[in-house]
């Protein structure tokens, strides 16, 4: 005889919660980790990308491949991060500002979320303020803190990485054939 859930200790229940977002946040990390098919920039749009980390950002192809070498190295939340908040001061309903505002805080800043970034206790502490009363500049100090430790970190490694190297490697060779 089946009694239902309302039979279960709330204890059960919250943590029976818990496991299924856990177990939700490990599928959806798992589909967004498969690689993106990389397309090769061109020459020109190569060069751009080593000019600066906003050049490699506004192009679809040293996205994807800037993307790709963060999924090798674990950390792709950055990047995720990063993107979300872009979508999010793009928002112009505010009751949609608000439901992404939380999602973006549940998945990205809150302690232990699934995709957690790394902001200081500072950044984090007055995001979560900000949210009190989201607007489209709620997550802009986090924003910008990512965006610079993936300037001054991610960005000079990903010059340096073999996939960056090999995609050169392909430009270079196309343009001396």
């Amino acid at each position: 005889m089946c009694r239902g859930l309302a039979f279960l200790p709330a204890v059960c229940l919250e943590r029976a919660k818990d496991l299924k977002t856990l177990f939700r946040s490990f599928i959806h990390r798992a589909d967004s980790q498969k690689p993106e098919k990389l397309s090769v920039p061109t020459s020109e749009e190569s060069m751009k990308l080593r000019e600066s980390f906003e050049n490699l950002l506004a192009n679809k192809h040293g996205l994807a491949a800037f993307r790709t070498f963060l999924m090798s190295e674990f950390s792709e939340e950055n990047i995720a991060f990063y993107l979300a908040c872009e979508d999010y001061k793009s928002t112009k309903s505010p009751s949609k500002l608000v439901a992404k505002a939380n999602k973006i805080y549940e998945e990205f800043i809150r302690t232990d979320a699934p995709r957690e970034v790394n902001i200081d206790h500072e950044t984090k502490a007055i995001t979560k303020k900000n949210l009190e009363r989201p607007t489209v500049s709620s997550f802009c100090l986090a924003q910008n803190k990512i965006f610079t430790l993936m300037e001054k970190d991610c960005y000079p490694r990903f010059l340096r990485s073999a996939a960056y190297q090999e995609m050169a490697g392909c430009l270079t060779s196309k343009v001396t054939k």
